[in-house]
């Protein structure tokens, strides 16, 4: 278990090229912030739209930074790059810029709405 939190720290983000999932919608609202929209798939889920009127798409609505990064991942620029952007966009707002922007990479790859064209694998 050990050996997998080491090669988990050995990966740097920021030479990472991150590239949005295909599975994805997207669009921004009428307050300019982007809205993610990922398809609720599967038999669960097509009984529940159905029994239980639940949505077929569930949104998620991005903040500020993430309104600005989502259309720079590109599946070319690589996290640090992006970071750089973000850096010129927010200044001192975007501070602390490298541990904030990993974190949101690791969050968002959580959840596959970003993968990692260069990740080395498992």
């Amino acid at each position: 278990m050990k050996n997998n939190k080491k090669k988990e720290q050995q990966i740097n983000y920021l030479d990472l090229i991150p590239e949005r999932s295909g599975q994805l919608r997207w669009h921004e609202d009428i307050r300019g912030k982007m809205v993610l929209e990922i398809e609720n798939k599967g038999a669960f889920n097509t009984i529940a739209q159905k029994l239980f009127n639940k949505p077929r798409y569930t949104k998620i609505h991005l903040d500020q930074n993430g309104t600005f990064i989502w259309p720079l991942i590109d599946g070319k620029k690589t996290v640090a790059e992006i970071a750089a952007l973000v850096k010129e966009e927010f200044g001192e707002k975007a501070e602390p810029l490298y541990p904030r922007i990993v974190k949101y990479f690791q969050i968002m790859e959580s959840y596959h709405f970003v993968d990692f064209i260069n990740k080395p694998k498992k």
